[in-house]
């Protein structure tokens, strides 16, 4: 998927190989780094969030707490859709996209993935790409 897909009824189509019933209206979204292979964050998708995708081209989520939630819309590091794949159960998508922006994580981390178990405790690996407090003011 190199642009944005503008056709209704393919997306409807697209929209309509997910079961999204399963998870309450949600299905599990894992996005991957298309040039490295890294898995960046997981996330929830809902119909409205996956049609929004296709259209936009740039991955949108849906969060519980904050409802539609355009990846990036802050920080600037969206994400660009190069192609989504769906599981068996057709309960979970894998998104692939080009990291715009060197952090996917709101901690300003490259991936949510940073903590590694040792054996004895969890550490806090890669590098911290911003500052959340400067970004989001928080």
């Amino acid at each position: 998927m190199s642009a944005p897909e503008s056709d209704p009824d393919r997306i409807t189509a697209a929209l309509a190989a997910l079961d999204f019933a399963k998870g309450d209206g949600l299905v599990t979204a894992i996005a991957q780094d298309t040039a490295t292979g890294e898995i960046l964050m997981v996330a929830h998708m809902n119909e409205e969030s996956l049609r929004a995708t296709l259209a936009r081209g740039e991955v949108v989520y849906w969060s519980r707490r904050r409802g539609l939630w355009h990846k990036g819309e802050q920080s600037g590091n969206v994400q660009r859709l190069k192609n989504i794949r769906i599981d068996c159960d057709a309960d979970a998508v894998l998104l692939e996209v080009e990291q715009i922006g060197r952090a996917a994580c709101h901690t300003g981390r490259r991936s949510c993935f940073f903590r590694r178990w040792d054996g004895e405790s969890w550490a806090d690996e890669g590098e911290q790409v911003f500052d959340p407090a400067e970004v989001y003011g928080k």
